[in-house]
């Protein structure tokens, strides 16, 4: 017992103070985690040996990680999702394994008789990491982004697909249709009993200590460590349980609570889980450095591939095809999750796992520093995949005007480059007060919904890239009377609004350019690139909340609440 506490110190002390070297140096931390395990364990310093304390550790961090998992797998948007996001995940996922399939046993790899090395790696490469991505997107600001919300969509999707592995992962040595079926109905009585108890018992529960933040708490952990123990006696795994847990809590109405107050135990558990992992990593001989390196050229080889091509044959357009291939194109650390799962049962042999760890670390530091260059990459692969034949969105411009689409063709009278959710309610605006003006306006964007969309209705819109300055020159806007530039720095791609107003001046002198301002300090460098006029929304935000304060104080709040409603009642707004 003495050991196992020493241990753990061990374990956070190292864990911390290399995590502090990954922050300073921008490293993903759980490399750093890793390397921490490495270093105390039994083939770095040796100050860890007892493999109870490491299976224990390892065990615990399992559980709390898959139980949170859980609890941030959102049933509803699944259900919700749209079609490019499950034809997207269909085909990543179907396409990575089968393509696995005959990589890793067309290397040698061994693929039945007790032995599954293929199979574990091919199911360990089509699973993306979902801390990576979550992280370096929200850094970025592009989870509400088109490609954003396919990564997202897609990784849920991948969770559910490593769900399903991992319930007829026990019964491999012994793959019959009785036994799978077996396995599946097993963990169907139990996802349909914590699904009842979760919908019908525990919100009464939750709703009488709701104001008992350490009996919520408390109550989540029961909850967790109960279902985990009932897996186990079914015959699943106590980790099975755990992400069983977290799903069924995930659909009643305190899993936000829960997931706010378990957070921090995660955080602990699977920085634990992860250094332990390191302590099982020995160090590596050349055949297993080049088995890493092989996994980790497929993982992103065929992540490319089967990403990339199911959001092109969905006509998402070079772009958003290619942005979610690229933020996919790593390992995640559910598939270490699997791996360890394989160890255990003896499905796969200890030198592929630890390949596989390898090739995790590889990716996990190539795919951050890839990722957040993404824009510059994708802007830079577009030309030469057009060069071989491949057609983006605005292929065949010259053709639509005449044929009655609006969509391509020289800007109009007035211009608005980028649309978000200012540019879509300025058009709601318009659509409302001044229709006759729509037919003056054109849009430049490259989100291929709102491409669509605008198309439906009539309106003018080219395909591109604002940021591209010869997107700018082709599509005319030197002979445009007023050029809207209505996306805030803080979401422009290559590009800011200083920038593109220099750009616009060069393009058209004499042209009215109204652009946006992130900050007050921004205003008087936008007036000396060339703007016309300068919009600062924390303003106009700042006056209506006024007028919030002020119907407020006169008891007129419910009336302003109705005007406002009716206001909303009558928008059409391309971006809800």
């Amino acid at each position: 017992m003495h050991e196992l506490i020493r241990d753990i110190t061990l374990c956070i002390l190292f864990a911390w103070m290399l995590g502090l070297l990954a922050h300073f140096s921008r490293q993903p931390l759980i490399l750093a985690y890793l390397i921490a395990g490495f270093c105390i364990g039994p083939f770095g310093a040796g100050w860890v040996k007892s493999q109870e304390s490491i299976g224990v550790i390892s065990e615990l961090g399992l559980i709390f990680m898959l139980f949170m998992i859980g609890l941030e797998i959102d049933l509803k948007k699944i259900v919700r999702a749209g079609k490019v996001i499950l034809f997207a995940a269909g085909g990543q996922l179907i396409g990575g394994c089968l393509l696995g399939i005959l990589f890793f046993a067309g290397i040698g790899l061994s693929l039945g008789g007790g032995h599954f090395d293929a199979l574990y790696l091919c199911i360990a490469c089509a699973l993306s990491s979902t801390v990576i991505i979550v992280k370096v997107l929200y850094e970025k600001r592009e989870l509400d982004t088109l490609p954003g919300r396919i990564t997202l969509g897609v990784l849920v999707l991948q969770d559910i697909f490593a769900i399903l592995f991992l319930a007829v992962q026990p019964s491999l040595a012994n793959l019959q249709v009785g036994v799978i079926l077996l396995s599946i109905g097993r963990v169907a009585v139990l996802v349909a009993a914590a699904l009842l108890v979760s919908r019908y018992v525990l919100p009464r529960l939750f709703h009488q200590i709701a104001r008992r933040p350490e009996l919520i708490l408390l109550g989540a952990l029961a909850w967790c460590f109960l279902v985990a123990e009932t897996a186990e006696q079914l015959s699943l795994s106590r980790e099975m349980g755990a992400l069983i847990a977290g799903v069924s809590l995930s659909t009643f109405p305190y899993a936000l609570d829960v997931t706010a107050k378990v957070t921090t135990l995660r955080d602990f558990f699977i920085t634990l889980f992860f250094v332990a992992l390191g302590m099982t990593i020995p160090v590596p001989g050349l055949s297993v450095i080049g088995l890493a390196l092989m996994i980790a050229a497929f993982t992103v080889v065929s992540r490319l591939v089967t990403t990339f091509t199911p959001l092109y044959l969905l006509k998402q357009g070079l772009r958003a095809s290619l942005l979610p291939a690229i933020n996919l194109a790593q390992i995640s650390e559910f598939s270490l999750v699997v791996i360890q799962t394989g160890v255990g049962d003896n499905h796969i042999a200890a030198e592929t796992a630890n390949a596989a760890s390898f090739a995790f670390v590889v990716l996990a530091v190539l795919s951050t520093f890839v990722m957040t260059r993404s824009d510059e990459i994708t802007r830079w692969a577009i030309g030469p995949l057009k060069r071989i034949g491949l057609r983006d969105l605005d292929h065949g411009n010259g053709h639509a005007e005449e044929a009655g689409e609006g969509g391509h063709g020289e800007a109009r009278r007035i211009v608005i480059l980028g649309f978000f959710r200012s540019a879509s309610a300025l058009l709601a605006e318009i659509e409302r007060q001044a229709p006759v003006l729509l037919e003056q306006i054109t849009v430049i964007d490259f989100n291929p919904n709102v491409y669509q969309t605008l198309l439906s209705r009539g309106l003018h819109v080219i395909y591109g890239d604002i940021s591209s300055a010869d997107t700018l020159l082709h599509a005319g806007i030197g002979k445009s009377e007023m050029i809207i530039l209505s996306v805030p720095d803080a979401l422009l791609k290559g590009a800011s609004n200083e920038k593109l107003v220099r750009h616009v001046r060069t393009l058209n002198p004499k042209a009215l350019i109204v652009a946006t301002a992130d900050l007050l300090s921004d205003v008087g460098e936008l007036y000396a690139a060339g703007a016309s006029y300068v919009t600062v929304t924390r303003l106009s935000d700042a006056h209506e909340l006024f007028t919030v304060i002020e119907a407020a104080q006169a008891g007129l709040l419910a009336d302003k609440r109705a005007e406002l409603d009716a206001r909303l009642g009558e928008r059409r707004e391309v971006l809800p």
